[in-house]
């Protein structure tokens, strides 16, 4: 599978139309039960919001798909947040919407662009990512090499995990696993065959876009 976008931690916005209240949340889940979660917490935070609308996509795959309208005219809120978050090409993530409404009727047309446009401006403001197949490599050097070993880590696209100090320094990052050969040859290189490392678990990790 290729990489897969999604969003980092939790973005929170807030937007007033025609006198009515938006407020829109979204947030990284990986699991239908955690999308579940973060709604239920959304709505205790806003107890007599008029409406709590919402849409997810909660898999990599893109096929767990569930959405509401919350009492709003049907089509108008929950699918609109939902075909945001499939044009941004993102996966596993949530977005929820709660109304206060202001005493203005919208119309389903403008019900629709409504919970469009905060759905669309609260996740460009979010930060996200990329989440990769990616290899923990466990790498070790005697003390006299840690300066040039975080030199030649500070050229890498990789995410640090551990740092271990004993007899020698062992790091632990994270790389891409497409990365695994190109990273083997050149820090056996850079480090003039002075490096001992070994690759461990594979798993998605999300890697800055």
């Amino acid at each position: 599978m290729d990489g897969i976008l999604t969003v980092l931690g939790r973005t929170d916005s807030e937007k007033i139309i025609e006198k009515s209240r938006f407020l829109t949340y979204s947030a990284h889940i990986e699991s239908e039960e955690e999308a579940r979660a973060f709604i239920a917490d959304v709505r205790a935070q806003h107890p007599f919001a008029t409406h709590v609308c919402f849409a997810f996509i909660a898999d990599k795959t893109g096929n767990m798909q569930r959405f509401s309208d919350d009492g709003e005219p049907q089509g108008t809120a929950g699918v609109p947040i939902l075909e945001v978050i499939k044009n941004k090409g993102l996966r596993e993530v949530v977005v929820a919407v709660v109304r206060y409404f202001g005493g203005i009727k919208l119309g389903a047309g403008g019900l629709v662009r409504a919970y469009s446009s905060c759905a669309a401006e609260n996740l460009a403001s979010a930060e996200t990512a990329l989440l990769e197949m990616s290899v923990e490599v466990e790498i070790s050097v005697d003390y006299t090499g840690i300066d040039a070993l975080q030199k030649y880590l500070s050229t890498r696209t990789c995410i640090p995990i551990s740092c271990d100090y004993g007899a020698k320094v062992t790091t632990t990052v994270a790389i891409k696993s497409a990365d695994k050969e190109d990273f083997s040859a050149s820090l056996t290189d850079y480090m003039q065959g002075r490096v001992e490392f070994s690759f461990k678990e594979e798993c998605y990790r999300a890697f800055p876009v």
